[in-house]
């Protein structure tokens, strides 16, 4: 089997096939949005909305593509190696599925999870009336319920919406970036997605008083279909290449709080050979105690 690489002619299709190389640190992920054959104005809305949360790290394809990703995910895999994103979001509406939506995820440009949520409810962001967060803001993610912890899907769920809007690694954040925040509430069987704005307000003391403020959108979904990766596939997702691990050093541990111990390892000490300090003020005091303790000498008369 013979395999011919194509050497890049020009600068710029040089930067572009080494965007696309591997690498040890992967770029930030990306999705795809779309939206299928048939659909109504809440999904249209809805992906629209999700769009302008994840960018610029979405690409939105405003054209409709006539495909069932729990039946036939070729297309989507195309789309995910033409625009090299690595997560999916595919809206779509039918009578037995209304207001529908498909977050999924790509290992190897293959479908690695699929998730199906049903729209309840929709608040867009459009008609709450206050101001938003910049375009690009990395979102802070609570999950609250207990179905989170416990529930296979609804941790696979977990894992996926982390994926989605984590945003990019960032090595140290500043107070007034820490304004966007999602919220995913568990409940009965739904999941309720909601969107607050932090605002920093004055306290009397140095430390801010915080108040959150809704800016949309608003989500109720109900859990459909699922498609999940097996077990071992989504260890091998997981795989981490040798050279980013770290490595262990001997006898350094770090606790909750990241303080950092070590162990140093001595030879037992031999106390009787330990040189103390010498004072003068001691001599003395021991002389005098000799005196006191010496007999008195027996005279014969």
């Amino acid at each position: 089997l013979k395999m011919y690489f194509v050497k890049p002619k020009t600068k710029r299709s040089k930067r572009f096939l080494d965007n696309r190389a591997a690498k040890l640190t992967e770029n930030v992920k990306g999705a795809i949005i779309m939206k299928g054959g048939n659909t109504s104005q809440t999904i249209t809305q809805t992906l629209k909305d999700i769009y302008s949360l994840k960018k610029p790290n979405a690409v939105l394809y405003k054209k409709k593509n006539i495909t069932r990703p729990f039946e036939d995910s070729t297309s989507l895999e195309f789309f995910s190696k033409k625009s090299d994103c690595s997560l999916f979001l595919f809206g779509s509406h039918n009578k037995k599925r209304p207001n529908n939506l498909i977050f999924g995820r790509m290992f190897d440009f293959h479908v690695l999870d699929m998730i199906e949520l049903g729209v309840e409810k929709y608040v867009s962001l459009a008609d709450i009336k206050v101001s938003k967060c910049p375009e690009g803001t990395k979102p802070m993610l609570v999950f609250a319920g207990e179905a989170f912890d416990t529930d296979v899907e609804h941790k696979r769920l977990k894992s996926l919406l982390i994926d989605f809007f984590r945003g990019p690694t960032v090595s140290a954040v500043r107070l007034a970036g820490l304004e966007h925040i999602l919220h995913f509430t568990a409940v009965d069987g739904r999941i309720y997605m909601r969107s607050y704005r932090s605002l920093l307000k004055k306290s009397g003391c140095r430390t801010p008083r915080i108040e959150l403020e809704e800016m949309g959108p608003s989500l109720d979904l109900i859990l459909r279909r699922t498609h999940l990766a097996s077990d071992d596939l989504y260890k091998l997702a997981h795989k981490q290449p040798k050279a980013l691990k770290p490595k262990k050093k001997k006898n350094i541990s770090h606790d909750a709080f990241g303080t950092k111990f070590g162990r140093v390892h001595m030879q037992k000490q031999d106390l009787s050979k330990l040189h103390t300090r010498k004072m003068k003020g001691l001599k003395k005091r021991r002389a005098v105690t000799e005196e006191q303790n010496t007999p008195a000498p027996i005279v014969e008369s």
